[in-house]
């Protein structure tokens, strides 16, 4: 969906407040994350090693990356929704509220379970935000223009983004270590169970269809059209069924006048799911 779209697709209020909810979530985890001291994910390492360097927050760190990775959109001409913007300030702000109020535990085991709790409650604000269908965070939304731009595949292409901020935060110091592979394990399964619970179902305006007397003019109704999910559209009863195919010598001489009231069709996140 267009970001138009995404604002117009219905139930607004919901998906604002889920979104906002989910990105206020993944910043307290973070939080947690970074306190645990036991490593953190690809993007987390990149953006501590940055902030080990300047006399910035690791929240504004996380904001000033995430404003620099959106600029890069704009050659690949990917448009950024509600959502992307909100993801990078309310992620960044979260982040750093969180930091000021938490520390980090003394003995290895209390540490464990903060890391536990914090890729947890990651895998849930990360399913909540992409469930609410307000547009993809700035990384995310990088990765899958360059997977469009260069045909390459979705795993190739996150592996190589994440594995270059991996390295390079790595090198500017930043924390890698049991954390790091325990969110790329645990992570895609947790957002895998949690996000078809948390979608929520919007309405997608399809194009409008002819109505009244459709007797001799079969030509003028749209041609196998499809519907989001890929199956085609039948025009007269606004559901998914077969197509009108007509011979190309069909008569024109139907009078009734369209009606130009859009269809609706329920849709959910995975016509198109989205990711920080």
């Amino acid at each position: 969906m267009s970001p138009r779209q995404q604002l117009l697709a219905g139930r607004l209020p919901r998906r604002l407040a889920q979104l906002l909810a989910g990105l206020t979530l993944y910043g307290v985890s973070m939080a947690m994350m970074i306190r645990a001291q036991l490593g953190l994910d690809p993007w987390d390492v990149f953006h501590y090693g940055v902030a080990t360097h300047l006399p910035l927050s690791f929240g504004t760190v996380t904001i000033v990356v995430g404003v620099l990775v959106l600029l890069m959109w704009i050659p690949l001409r990917q448009m950024p929704g509600f959502g992307t913007v909100a993801n990078v300030f309310i992620i960044g702000i979260a982040t750093d509220i969180a930091l000021s109020m938490l520390s980090a535990p003394a003995v290895l085991w209390q540490r464990g379970v903060l890391l536990a709790a914090g890729i947890g409650l990651n895998g849930l604000a990360g399913a909540m935000y992409i469930g609410s269908q307000l547009g993809p965070g700035p990384r995310d939304g990088l990765m899958t223009a360059l997977v469009r731009r260069t045909g390459r595949s979705v795993g190739l292409v996150r592996t190589t983004l994440e594995l270059t901020v991996l390295a390079v935060g790595w090198l500017m110091g930043g924390v890698v270590g049991i954390g790091t592979v325990a969110y790329a394990v645990a992570i895609g399964p947790i957002v895998h169970v949690l996000l078809p619970r948390l979608t929520v179902r919007l309405e997608l305006v399809l194009p409008p269809a002819p109505t009244g007397n459709l007797t001799g003019c079969v030509e003028d109704l749209p041609r196998c059209r499809k519907t989001p999910s890929g199956e085609p559209w039948n025009p007269t009863s606004l559901e998914p069924g077969p197509c009108h195919q007509a011979p190309s010598a069909a008569p024109r001489s139907c009078t009734a006048a369209p009606d130009r009231r859009p269809a609706s069709r329920s849709s959910s996140a995975h016509d198109g799911l989205y990711h920080s």
